[in-house]
């Protein structure tokens, strides 16, 4: 069943203004998003507070992060009903997180299970989940991780 979905600032004195709104969007989109720490739309990057189910509305709260946006030059392309979940390697003090690998899903719920991993194996190596984000610029979602040490048994 579609759903309504809405972003809101985190701004009582203001009464949350409504920052963007989604008519007609799936559920699992709308669990994949509240699952995201953080937001990025229109070159602003947003850390999420907050989600609520509202009468007629789902709700997720977000504050401005004072720091820019990382832009990543990529090619946006169309990928038809395709979904992009990109791994970016987290390392501190960087411009930018080194790519490790993108993945085209068919589902929603292949992304959110991805989004609601703390750990996973890549290239023989245990990484763990730092953050993750909807990037809407890019139309991608976006893992945040960083090695752990543990080396996949042979």
């Amino acid at each position: 069943m579609l759903k309504r979905l809405e972003y809101r600032l985190l701004d009582e004195s203001n009464h949350y203004p409504t920052l963007y709104t989604y008519q007609h969007i799936d559920e699992l989109e709308i669990a994949a998003r509240c699952t995201c720490d953080f937001f990025v739309k229109d070159g602003v990057l947003y850390e999420k507070t907050s989600c609520s189910m509202e009468v007629l509305v789902y709700v997720i709260y977000v504050k401005e992060v004072d720091n820019n946006v990382t832009v990543y030059h990529d090619n946006i392309r169309d990928n038809g009903k395709k979904t992009r979940i990109e791994i970016r390697h987290f390392i501190e003090d960087v411009e930018q997180y080194p790519l490790l690998f993108t993945y085209e899903l068919r589902e929603s719920k292949e992304v959110l299970l991805y989004l609601q991993s703390d750990y996973f194996t890549w290239s023989g190596k245990e990484w763990q989940k730092t953050s993750s984000e909807i990037d809407e610029d890019r139309k991608i979602y976006v893992l945040y991780a960083k090695p752990t040490g543990v080396e996949e048994c042979p």
